[in-house]
């Protein structure tokens, strides 16, 4: 199925908004269209074309995005490279590629023509990026998305969060994977403003949050944490903080409500173009995140999610990436959760990390979210332990928030009072660093065993 190339559509629907906002400029839709369609020229004469692999190794802003725009006006397939990663693995993602993009596409002469050659039509079955997982449990794997899957997601999304016209999403998540990409996109479907910050500065994005600059911002448990520590309250505009990449404590949800922040917390993986379950905007509301009911909600309208025999979450539906799909016709996750009477999901963890002690299964994530319940906790990983009782001791690894007094003990009580008996830490040790994460801000717990 062929649809109308997505920013070709939105420069000639709202040529004069602005499609993309930048701390060193912006862009209209006109000028994203123009310099995209220069940068389009360019990439040919370095031959690129349909279903060529391009690799775009750009700080997150104006160029990367004329960049990847021009990779989709050609019906090249844009491969982002994590900026962040060491050379060596930066290195391999442009390795796979057929062009490399490291410096800024020039606007030269010959783009004039090249309007007349580019594709005015998106195949949905057709190759659009390539996106490299994140690597919390194992090395980052390359997934092919199609313009399918990312239209499918844009549209999923907006059925639970909206998309008003005035819409301006802000981005301080890295560019190369799949929330910060999606955002990119998502804008230019729905004719909307991004803006894009080159990394999460917390000062910086709470001032653009408080002067009313923005109606929703992406972020994940730990960046709305450092959101709320440096002051934000009741920001006027904004609709939701859409918060993912792994669990939000209940207790995080308070601090949210009592600073008049609305939360819509959400699951994705990479092979779903984001999103899988969302909390619709109906049910942000500042009374949920208070009474500490709030959950990644059901599925997007377009996604299917069902759980296995074994705990494990499977999800289906026209986002999921082709290739991800196994012979059943799903995609596994690997993580691992349940299904509530109305359909909302909760992701207890990953199938892979589950510590078996004494015989008993146990979520790593359930024990932190307990653990990060305790006040004087900033936070907190739990990871298995060799033993020779239990076979894997249940070990946690603490983060004392900054100007709180250690309370071992006082941490050990919380989670007896919320917690089985086996899911009890054994031990609790102290870390005065905070705790390794991907570039997306996901617990990289193989970094701690």
């Amino acid at each position: 199925m062929l649809v109308e190339a997505w920013l070709a559509r939105a420069a000639a629907a709202r040529p004069r908004l602005v499609a993309l906002e930048t701390p060193s400029g912006s862009w209209t839709y006109g000028e994203l269209e123009h310099a995209a369609l220069a940068g389009a020229a360019q990439l040919r004469e370095l031959g690129a074309g349909p279903g060529v692999p391009v690799a775009i190794a750009l700080p997150p802003g104006l160029e990367f995005a004329r960049a990847l725009h021009a990779c989709l006006l050609l019906g090249a397939v844009a491969v982002p490279v994590d900026m962040r990663l060491p050379e060596g693995a930066r290195a391999k993602v442009s390795a796979a590629a057929e062009v490399l993009v490291e410096e800024p596409l020039s606007a030269g002469a010959r783009a004039r023509g090249a309007s007349a050659r580019i594709r005015e039509t998106h195949d949905l079955d057709a190759a659009a990026v390539v996106i490299h997982t994140s690597g919390t449990s194992a090395e980052p794997k390359a997934v092919t998305l199609t313009y399918g899957n990312l239209l499918w997601s844009a549209l999923g999304s907006a059925a639970a969060l909206g998309a008003p016209r005035e819409e301006r999403w802000l981005c301080a998540l890295p560019l190369a994977h799949v929330g910060g990409l999606s955002i990119l996109i998502r804008s230019a479907i729905y004719a909307t403003t991004a803006i894009v910050h080159e990394r999460f500065e917390a000062e910086r994005v709470a001032s653009a949050l408080t002067a009313g600059e923005v109606t929703i911002v992406s972020v994940v448990a730990t960046t709305l944490a450092r959101l709320l520590d440096a002051g934000l309250r009741r920001p006027p505009a904004l609709r939701c903080a859409l918060t993912g990449g792994g669990p939000v404590p209940a207790q995080l949800l308070d601090r949210a409500y009592a600073a008049g922040v609305p939360v819509s917390i959400t699951y994705g993986l990479t092979e779903a173009a984001s999103q899988v379950t969302t909390t619709p905007l109906a049910l942000v509301d500042l009374r949920s995140v208070a009474a500490g009911r709030a959950t990644p909600g059901p599925p997007l309208f377009c996604s299917r999610v069902r759980i296995a025999g074994d705990g494990e979450i499977l999800v289906g539906g026209p986002t999921v990436a082709p290739g991800a799909l196994a012979g059943d016709g799903w995609l596994h996750t690997e993580d691992v959760g349940e299904l509530d009477g109305h359909g909302r999901l909760l992701v207890t963890g990953r199938r892979s990390e589950v510590i078996i002690s004494g015989g008993q299964n146990v979520s790593p994530a359930k024990v932190e979210a307990a653990i990060e319940a305790h006040p004087a906790v900033g936070e907190a990983a739990v990871i298995a332990r060799a033993d020779p009782e239990w076979g894997e001791a249940v070990s946690a690894i603490v983060v004392w928030r900054e100007g709180s007094e250690a309370d071992v003990d006082g941490v050990l009580a919380l989670c007896a009072r919320v917690l089985a008996p086996y899911e009890v830490p054994k031990s609790v040790s102290t870390r005065a660093e905070p705790l390794p994460r991907t570039a997306s801000g996901k617990l990289v717990r193989r970094e701690l065993m």
